[in-house]
């Protein structure tokens, strides 16, 4: 097994240097070609004096130069950060000042809208600018540089060599929304990345014959597990920006796609469209939400040949369970057992294992477990806690990563969710924090105070609903808020609907806002959706 991210690509090379290895519309790089431009792309970054585990941000839609950049970066002994391409130009600021960003890699057009909150990013060094030739924004105490312009050729300079970096070390941070507030950066060493690609082609049964469309954003753990599960076994990996659903089926059919992985609302918009009898499709996999039953069955009849895997995982452990598709009909509602090497556990709060059927938190252990969350031991030691390792006559401990979702198990060690712990909002596939939602709304002076709560949603899984009060004597409608909110949230965090209230939000004995109670005043709200 390779103890490296990036010696995926290498190996691969090594073994078949021709085979197809990534494909972005009409370009398509062979395994060497691949490592190639990784390499060049690990030599710009030490020419310019990258040092060992400083980060590197992707601020890209999906594209070929995006896999350059988070794969040379840790070829060259750095970490890749890559930044969701839908978020606004604040939320990219936050994080690349969060996690101290010593190089961006972005194109040009993205640079001009980030060009105004890059002054707080006073660790930022360089920028590679990717796309055409234009003219980019000076940047104070930053170098700013064409991307083909700065990779190293052979033999053009003198190239440092790598930094030495060990399987423990960090790979990669990614950033997920927490309950409470900012984004928090999950740091993933190279064990981890290396361990969740080895484990989930093993049960999918990859080849290198496998052609795995990456529909799902990078920055998302199961969206970057497309890549490095291909690279892993030495399979196409095919990336495409999607705008409508059939964009995805003629991709399929076009690329002859055999693995697809998407998420609960873009399952529902797949099903129903007319799939071609002889689909190449051998396998479909779902996370970031439970798959609706007429979903699943819908799927299953327009394609017999291709088995579908119900997977769940949380990126502070990149994967966690799956049910194997002979288990579909008997239990349907399940979320499966451990992968390959992990351990999946259900604890009452002492720590001590709940009797089957019994709900408990779903506790995770093993290779995957990440390394925690960026610069805040406090959220750390929060989600992150000793357990006594299974080594019998050691006294040893390692930690475990407690899911915040409770969970029960079966006699037969089968796994079922029932809820979150937490207040997170699950809206098309992606963890919203409802307080970064209200930030928003509050910094509209109309707003006296607010609530952000996730409701239950026939396609989506939940939608956003935000209940607002207005300051006394001012006028506020919905959609006044809500246009005042476009600008500063991306597509997916913008409310589903936003409800005016004259009457101040009920409270719990704590004196905070009742978001249950609210929870279940509104919980019809989208009951007649189609």
């Amino acid at each position: 097994m390779q103890d490296l991210i990036h010696d995926f690509i290498f190996r691969s090379a090594r073994r078949s240097p021709d085979a197809e290895a990534l494909v972005h519309g009409q370009r398509r790089l062979s395994y060497a070609a691949l490592a190639q431009l990784v390499r060049n792309t690990a030599d710009a970054l030490l020419v310019r004096g990258l040092e060992r585990g400083e980060r590197v941000a992707v601020y890209l839609e999906k594209n070929v130069e995006n896999v350059a950049a988070m794969f040379g970066a840790a070829s060259a002994g750095g970490v890749f950060v890559p930044v969701n391409p839908l978020l606004k130009p604040e939320q990219v600021g936050y994080i690349l000042a969060d996690c101290n960003v010593r190089v961006l890699v972005t194109s040009h057009d993205r640079l001009k809208l980030l060009a105004p909150v890059l002054a707080t990013c006073r660790d930022l060094r360089l920028v590679l600018v990717t796309g055409a030739a234009a003219e980019p924004p000076a940047l104070h105490g930053v170098e700013v540089l064409a991307w083909d312009d700065a990779m190293v050729r052979d033999g053009a300079v003198a190239v440092p060599a790598a930094h030495r970096v060990i399987d423990g070390d960090m790979a990669a941070i990614l950033y997920t929304s927490g309950s409470t507030g900012k984004p928090k950066g999950v740091v993933l060493s190279h064990r981890n990345m290396v361990a969740g690609a080895v484990s989930v082609a093993s049960y999918l049964e990859n080849t290198p014959q496998d052609r795995i469309l990456a529909v799902l954003p990078l920055s998302f753990d199961y969206g970057l597990s497309q890549l490095t599960t291909s690279f892993h076994v030495g399979a196409t990996a095919v990336l495409i920006n999607h705008l409508l659903p059939r964009d995805v089926l003629n991709a399929v059919v076009a690329e002859r796609i055999t693995g697809l992985a998407a998420v609960p609302p873009l399952w529902i918009q797949l099903a129903p469209l007319n799939w071609p009898a002889d689909c190449t499709l051998r396998y479909l996999t779902n996370s970031g939400g439970a798959m609706q039953r007429p979903t699943l069955d819908a799927l299953r009849r327009a394609l017999p040949g291709a088995r579908p895997f119900l997977m769940y995982g949380l990126t502070e452990a990149f994967r966690s369970t799956f049910l194997p598709p002979e288990e579909l009909d008997r239990r349907p509602d399940s979320m499966g057992k451990a992968i390959p090497n992990a351990e999946v556990m259900v604890l009452r709060p002492d720590g001590t294992e709940c009797a089957p059927g019994e709900p408990g938190e779903l506790v995770h252990r093993g290779a995957l477990v990440s390394l925690g969350y960026w610069n805040d031991p406090a959220k750390t030691a929060e989600r992150f806690k000793p357990i006594a390792a299974r080594h019998y006559g050691l006294p040893l401990t390692e930690l475990a990563v407690w899911s915040g979702d409770t969970v029960r198990k079966d006699e037969d060690g089968f796994l079922y969710f029932i809820s979150r712990n937490d207040e997170m909002i699950k809206t098309s596939g992606y963890r919203v924090s409802p307080t970064e939602v209200e930030e928003v709304v509050y910094a509209r002076e109309h707003v006296a105070e607010a609530a952000a709560l996730g409701i239950k949603h026939p396609v989506l899984g939940q939608a956003i609903v935000v209940i607002a009060v207005p300051r006394d004597g001012v006028a506020l409608t919905a959609s006044d808020l809500l246009a005042a909110c476009k600008p500063h949230l991306p597509a997916y965090m913008l409310p589903q609907k936003v409800i005016i209230s004259t009457e101040t939000l009920p409270r719990n004995p704590n004196g905070k806002i009742d978001r249950k109670l609210l929870s279940t005043q509104y919980e019809n709200a989208f009951t007649e959706v189609a």
